[in-house]
């Protein structure tokens, strides 16, 4: 059962940390020097729109899988490191959770009605806590590999 929730919080992980890190880095910048707001901020949102669905069930299969070994342990007996991954990943969730809910709704409503300032405005945004997710997200990591060894 071990192995089997270590795979699951790693899968998440993998998708969470890679679709920021994809989206960031790769998808973004082309799509910012090739197409107009008119074409590139309904793609972004469109994309976003089906990344952050399945950030939200990583999430969540992340956290499950994550308690449930914490728990097998027990929270006292539990390394420094695991309380410190816990710590950074509820931090991560809140500020996806704050991307999800009031960002990306409006980045979606701006699209909509064509707005492409209000639209550009609301992508910088959630450009800005991208990176801060995807920052937490390498040190939590590095915290995850390194945190038996210190």
């Amino acid at each position: 059962m071990k192995a089997i929730l270590q795979l699951l919080h790693l899968a998440g992980v993998i998708v969470w940390i890679g679709g920021m890190f994809f989206a960031h880095f790769c998808l973004r910048p082309v799509a910012a020097a090739q197409l107009p707001p008119p074409q590139r901020l309904p793609l972004l949102a469109a994309v976003l729109g089906r990344f952050f669905a399945v950030v939200a069930i990583s999430i969540v299969i992340i956290i499950g899988a994550g308690l449930a070994m914490l728990l097998q342990v027990g929270m006292a007996q539990a390394p420094l490191h695991w309380h410190l991954m816990l710590a950074g990943g509820l931090l991560m969730a809140g500020i996806f959770a704050i991307i999800y809910l009031f960002h990306f709704p409006l980045l979606r409503a701006a699209v909509a009605a064509s707005d492409w300032p209000a639209a550009g405005m609301a992508m910088n945004r959630i450009r800005v806590l991208v990176m801060v997710n995807l920052t937490f997200g390498a040190a939590v990591t590095a915290i995850a590999v390194l945190g038996k060894y210190l």
